[in-house]
């Protein structure tokens, strides 16, 4: 975990538009995305994240402020990897300002945060820890090519049951790898398709 104080944190961004992904795609949601990442994935699309200390330290009163000026109350915590971060203050803060909290993680560091949904989206660059996972809500695993599958079965077989899977396209592989997911998914129907809705519809 990053040292910082528990009431200041790097964001990066922080925007209004809809969740363009897995289960609450097209619902409002104002995006916290915090800076700093340890994973590395070669395929990020915020690599500009990774380093936390290029990013201003932000009060959680100015980021539950910034959210408070949209009607939405969905927040997602992304990243980066969020969880590099305290976030229980954060977490308890829009919370009781009325939003459900969504996390985004890769879940490679210890969880800290009250959250109404966990998405976990797991990265062989740098595997989540064991507790987190039998708490996700939602796995969602990005296919960049077909050994991807056997990862994802191998997350799928460890999450809680009630958990949603979801398969998801990198986006610069999309052209070629969504047909082939969608035979995958159409063989082994626990899954479901999620696709970047917000790339498609030019969101942020």
């Amino acid at each position: 975990m990053i040292e910082s104080t528990t009431t200041l944190l790097p964001v990066m961004e922080a925007f209004y538009t809809l969740q363009g992904e897995g289960f609450y795609q097209g619902r409002a949601a104002y995006f916290i995305r915090l800076a700093g990442c340890d994973v590395g994935c070669v395929w990020c699309d915020v690599k500009e994240s990774w380093d936390a200390l290029k990013h201003p330290l932000q009060s959680i009163e100015s980021i539950v402020n910034g959210a408070l000026k949209y009607p939405g109350r969905l927040a997602v915590i992304t990243g980066g990897e969020p969880l590099l971060h305290p976030l229980s203050k954060l977490t308890e803060a829009l919370q009781a300002a009325g939003f459900e909290t969504n996390i985004e993680t890769s879940g490679s560091s210890p969880l800290s945060g009250s959250w109404n949904w966990i998405c976990l989206s797991p990265k062989k660059f740098k595997a989540p820890i064991p507790e987190i996972v039998p708490l996700a809500n939602e796995l969602k695993v990005v296919v960049f090519n077909k050994h991807d599958f056997d990862w994802a079965e191998t997350y799928a077989a460890q999450v809680n049951p009630n958990c949603k899977l979801y398969l998801q396209p990198e986006w610069d592989k999309a052209a070629a790898i969504t047909a082939i997911i969608v035979e995958y998914i159409m063989q082994n129907p626990k899954w479901e398709l999620s696709l970047q809705l917000h790339k498609y519809i030019n969101l942020p």
